[in-house]
């Protein structure tokens, strides 16, 4: 039996929200998991390429994988709400999965501005599963929204990341609670541009912790 693509509208609060579910190649699903997009005034979209990989490496650890456009990207709805509108886009998907798929455990990953809504959700809904955050941007000044935070985290970092340093990752995964997973990937910038394999093997043993 083929696996289901089921390309939607979920009514959002700025309008509907273009997204794209996919089930697992081989099997039933056994967790649900949400990918966020990167910055949408940065040209980010669901097919950005590591969101792209980050959804196919979910499915192949048995994941139905929802993307979604934020408001006013592509066929999405709305206009860019200062990230504020974005995490409760996310959240409005978030809640679209688990209604579909209500008797599976979930995840909410996201690459750059879409690791920072996928780690704010985590610290409001405590029964998520793990938080995945790919390319976190440290250069933000906010960070208050990490802690506290009882879901599990992995952040997965490019080892050469003009907005996510090494250095500045270690420093600040260190002094949260947990403590986070941090695997880096040998890559030469933010979108793992020459790893993309290598950082798609990374999400798949990610997702088999699951």
């Amino acid at each position: 039996m083929a696996r289901r693509i089921e390309k939607l509208f979920v009514p959002g609060p700025a309008g509907n929200l273009e997204a794209l579910l996919e089930e697992p190649e081989d099997g039933e699903p056994r967790y649900a998991a949400l990918v966020c997009h990167p910055h949408p005034q940065h040209g980010g979209t669901m097919h950005t390429k590591v969101v792209y990989r980050i959804a196919r490496g979910l499915r192949k650890t048995g994941a139905v994988v929802l993307r979604f456009n934020y408001r006013g990207v592509n066929l999405s709805e709305g206009a860019y709400a200062d990230g504020v509108g974005e995490l409760e886009d996310a959240r409005t998907c978030l809640a679209f999965l688990r209604e579909r798929y209500p008797d599976l455990p979930f995840v909410v990953a996201g690459f750059s501005f879409g690791s920072r809504i996928a780690l704010q959700l985590a610290g409001q809904i405590p029964e998520m599963r793990r938080a995945i955050a790919v390319g976190f941007p440290t250069k933000y000044p906010d960070k208050d929204y990490l802690e506290p935070c009882s879901v599990p985290r992995t952040f997965l970092h490019s080892t050469i990341d003009v907005h996510g340093p090494m250095v500045e990752l270690e420093a600040l995964t260190k002094t949260l609670s947990g403590p986070p997973t941090v695997e880096f990937v040998v890559s030469q910038d933010h979108f793992f541009v020459d790893a993309l394999d290598a950082f798609e093997e990374a999400v798949v043993r990610t997702g088999h912790a699951i």
